[in-house]
């Protein structure tokens, strides 16, 4: 099954605040205008974190809502006549997209303070605002322990044809081929794609691959932690059957994914942008992180994640760089390989 990558821009949406910015004391004072935010991460989350910072500083947030590869073009497309002042991500290769093109203006040093090196660029200009962990989910009916992959490149051994699943056209699972691409090279990732095109069925979405393992339709697949404990918070229907197998051993499929925050060098409002990815970074932000139901870690100001959640510490993540994974290189290994 092949995919096209199809993000839209989702509608335009206001929330409540007075229209305000911040003198150099930290209080509110009147502007004309609040900021706009392009959102590719979750639309519930950055609702949250929007609704949070407008009550606790009285500016004013327009988000925009689209999917990483789809925003990240369109900033830089518009350039330095962009509107946006922030952009949000899921993954990290939608912000070193627009970094490269030069698009982003340093983040501030008390800001960076909050967030952990790991889990931000070294260069600054952009931040680490949570983060998701690669798992393999399984059906314990179909796939005993002793049977589980014991690395992400294993997945590609004649044994797992028809037994695995991914979204490929997602900027998640592109996200998981990116840090393959870092820590394996090009060549290697390459054989592992076209391994993944004979072995692997694909499904529109990780919530998808989610409902069909738990169904029984194949033994496993490839996501992100958090579909499960979400479904699991939830009824549980779509994930009753199923357990996460974490590869660790700093494993391509141990990879930590960085969703990204960053001011727009273009911004006509920095202080407020600024203090916007202040708060996300900050206590009250992270604060929703680990009480919220969005059940992605928690990577800034101290705060812990989800008690549901293993812990970040005990996944012996891959060290990667963020600021060196290659979106788009990604998409043209991955359309070579016939998966795009």
């Amino acid at each position: 099954m092949h995919f096209r990558i199809a993000s839209i821009v989702g509608a335009v949406l206001l929330l409540p605040g007075l229209l305000s910015g911040i003198n150099d004391a930290g209080a509110a004072t009147p502007s004309t205008e609040g900021i706009v935010v392009y959102n590719a991460q979750h639309v519930s989350l950055t609702k949250a974190w929007v609704e949070g910072f407008t009550h606790d500083t009285g500016i004013k947030v327009t988000v925009r809502n689209g999917g990483d590869s789809a925003l990240a073009n369109q900033l830089v497309q518009e350039g330095t006549a962009s509107p946006a002042d922030v952009f949000l991500t899921e993954n990290s290769p939608a912000m070193t997209l627009v970094d490269n093109a030069g698009l982003f203006a340093p983040v501030d040093p008390a800001t960076l303070a909050e967030v952990p090196a790991a889990y931000r660029p070294a260069h600054g200009k952009w931040t680490g605002i949570a983060a998701r962990a690669t798992v393999f989910v399984y059906n314990k009916s179909k796939l005993p322990p002793a049977e589980l992959p014991k690395s992400l490149t294993d997945l590609a051994n004649p044994g797992w044809k028809g037994r695995w699943a991914a979204s490929p056209a997602g900027s998640d699972f592109q996200a998981v081929v990116s840090a393959l691409l870092e820590l394996k090279g090009e060549a290697a990732t390459s054989a592992w794609l076209k391994a993944m095109k004979e072995n692997a069925t694909a499904y529109r979405g990780n919530g998808a691959v989610l409902q069909a393992v738990n169904a029984g339709q194949i033994d496993g697949g490839v996501i992100y932690h958090y579909y499960y404990y979400a479904d699991q918070a939830k009824t549980g229907e779509n994930s009753k059957n199923l357990a996460l197998h974490y590869f660790k051993r700093q494993d391509p499929g141990a990879f930590v994914s960085i969703s990204g925050g960053g001011v727009l060098a273009s911004s006509k409002h920095k202080e407020e942008a600024q203090a916007f990815l202040k708060w996300v970074v900050g206590k009250a932000g992270q604060e929703v992180l680990r009480t919220g139901e969005a059940y992605e870690y928690a990577v800034g100001s101290g705060v812990e994640s989800s008690p549901k959640l293993v812990p970040l510490g005990e996944l012996d993540a891959p060290k990667v760089e963020t600021a060196k994974l290659n979106g788009k290189k990604v998409i043209e290994l991955m359309t070579q390989a016939g998966l795009l």
